[in-house]
């Protein structure tokens, strides 16, 4: 089963994301802090990471970049779902490594139909990457 991880510190917010992808068929960690966050993405290795950026302990800006530091991070997708919605923030974000930057309010189904795309992609571009080392 595909494994979410979500750091949210808002428990309403983390509650019905995991509502909503334990719906899509997901099975969803939760934590909320970034610090946590870390942690726990290390030990249960997730297919996609949902990081809130205003977090105790660790904001997910640092989170992202601590993920991304990490060999077995380099290709998971990480989203941010955050109120930070400037310009600068959306920047800041994609120069970390978050493939997806979703803006608070937001819609829970849009959410899960971008979590979706973003794990098609990458199975996609797993699946090619394979391919191209058995055919050299």
């Amino acid at each position: 089963m595909t494994k979410i991880l979500i750091a949210e510190d808002a428990e309403d917010i983390r509650e019905l994301l995991s509502f909503k992808l334990k719906a899509a068929g997901y099975e969803v960690h939760t934590v909320g802090d970034g610090e946590s966050a870390v942690a726990l993405a290390k030990s249960i290795l997730p297919d996609l990471v949902v990081l809130d950026w205003m977090m105790p302990r660790m904001n997910g800006l640092d989170a992202c970049i601590a993920l991304r530091s990490d060999p077995n991070f380099r290709s998971v997708p990480i989203m941010f779902l955050t109120a930070k919605g400037q310009e600068i923030d959306v920047e800041r974000g994609f120069s970390a490594g978050v493939d997806d930057y979703v803006v608070k309010p937001f819609s829970p189904r849009e959410l899960v139909h971008r979590i979706d795309a973003l794990l098609a992609r990458t199975r996609s571009a797993s699946i090619e990457a394979f391919i191209a080392r058995t055919n050299t």
